[in-house]
């Protein structure tokens, strides 16, 4: 069996000046997988048999490099088997760090996972990610454990362990065992798949697991508020003084398109004279640090002066009072109850307002949402022009009208083209008339 698994070969590394003396390289291969690495010796071409990995000749000096590539081979074989005797993975990668004498303790899958979720906390605090972001490779680190003691009965496991089995089963763990759904899943194996790959730059692993897995999202359709379903949540009046500030924070953002980190960091400073004299936000997103450039319409206007004097907007010089995005969320979906909409309610559905019902539905330029959206390309804003009903109804009476014009045209050239025939056929009637009286 370790025999049909393990290859190894020695050659002369080509010299890209074709010298005749060259290096002579080691090649392990495990079940197809090859790594390579320097004998750190030299030989000379014209005594060496590529066929055999040896040099030829009787010569001692041809009979001591044998020799060490022989023992060399022999200590290879040797640790193969005892990885196999103590029931630990066998590849070309861990069989070249033995060679090379890095055999040391080498990191595991979640503790690599926990060193980037460790850098990526100290960068939260630089502001490159954001809390959330990490919170999330977080559930997705807890995810891959979980598994692992489903599946295998281990606490961690080594790079080299991951195979197409692993990541095929991870995605069916996911689906039923955790009752993800589709996305959400494809989402945790995306963040899994992104420590893979550091693994994969480190060597820490010989094949990447990953390679011959396909997925594909499911098709949503993430519907913004309609004009009417926007208008009952605003005028609504909320018994508890909670609710009326989750919907004032909500409708702020339906008339900014502000995602809800960058309204909970909205500074009062962030909002200034523009270049036509106008309130504007003008700020960066949390996300990708693009520029936020957008004019405060009046309705966000007075949300603003609405809580200006606000205790918690002063004590954190913010322009809104606005709580956590758990809390933000668990409102809301109380203040669709109470305002009878049917849709779910959250605060990335209130940027799609505004992408949507707000801005395009009122024949604003596309390119134009997208600068207010701070969206890198027109295709991302193009997944917000979702048309609502009375957009459509609106563009349908339009196309009405058309075909009605064009319905008339059509019948009032149609009847010039009768009464032209029908004078016509009158004055032939009238010349056969006189040619018969003749």
């Amino acid at each position: 069996m370790l025999e049909n698994s393990l290859g190894i070969t020695f050659f002369l590394k080509s010299s890209a000046n074709g010298a005749n003396e060259r290096f002579i390289y080691l090649r392990i291969t495990v079940n197809g997988v090859p790594k390579e690495t320097s004998t750190k010796r030299k030989w000379s071409i014209n005594r060496w048999e590529q066929k055999t990995g040896r040099a030829t000749g009787n010569k001692e000096d041809a009979k001591t490099l044998n020799f060490f590539l022989y023992s060399l081979e022999m200590k290879i074989r040797k640790f193969a088997e005892q990885l196999i005797e103590k029931q630990e993975s066998l590849n070309s990668v861990k069989l070249i760090n033995f060679i090379l004498g890095k055999t040391k303790l080498r990191t595991t899958v979640l503790q690599e996972f926990q060193n980037h979720n460790d850098q990526m906390l100290a960068l939260v605090k630089k502001g490159e990610y954001a809390i959330g972001t990490h919170g999330r490779f977080e559930i997705s680190k807890k995810h891959v454990k979980d598994f692992m003691l489903f599946k295998y009965n281990v606490e961690d496991m080594d790079f080299n362990d991951l195979n197409f089995e692993f990541v095929k089963d991870y995605e069916f763990y996911l689906k039923t065992v955790k009752n993800n759904s589709n996305n959400t899943a494809l989402k945790y194996i995306t963040n899994f798949k992104k420590i893979v790959l550091i693994a994969l730059d480190k060597e820490l692993l010989s094949a990447d697991p990953f390679k011959r897995f396909k997925s594909r999202k499911t098709k949503v359709p993430k519907k913004p508020l309609t004009g009417f379903e926007l208008s009952l949540l605003e005028k609504h009046k909320f018994s508890t003084a909670r609710l009326g500030v989750v919907r004032d924070v909500f409708v702020f953002q339906c008339y900014t398109g502000l995602a809800y980190i960058d309204v909970f960091k909205l500074k009062k400073s962030d909002i200034k004279e523009g270049v036509d004299g106008e309130q504007w936000i003008l700020a960066e997103r949390q996300k990708t640090g693009s520029p936020i450039n957008i004019p405060l319409l009046p309705k966000a206007s007075e949300i603003v002066e609405r809580y200006k004097n606000h205790p918690l907007c002063i004590e954190r010089d913010s322009v809104l009072p606005v709580s956590s995005n758990q809390k933000m969320n668990e409102y809301l979906k109380e203040i669709a109850d109470l305002c009878g909409i049917t849709s779910a309610l959250n605060t990335h559905k209130a940027r799609r307002t505004f992408g949507s019902t707000i801005t395009l539905n009122n024949n604003v330029p596309i390119h134009v949402v997208k600068e207010m959206l701070g969206h890198q390309s027109v295709s991302q804003t193009e997944e917000y022009a979702l048309t609502e009903q009375i957009s459509i109804g609106r563009e349908m009476q339009g196309l009405k009208q058309r075909l009605a014009d064009k319905e008339n045209t059509s019948s009032e050239l149609a009847l010039k083209t009768i009464e032209k025939m029908e004078k016509e056929l009158l004055e032939m009637k009238k010349k056969f008339a006189i040619m018969n009286h003749k």
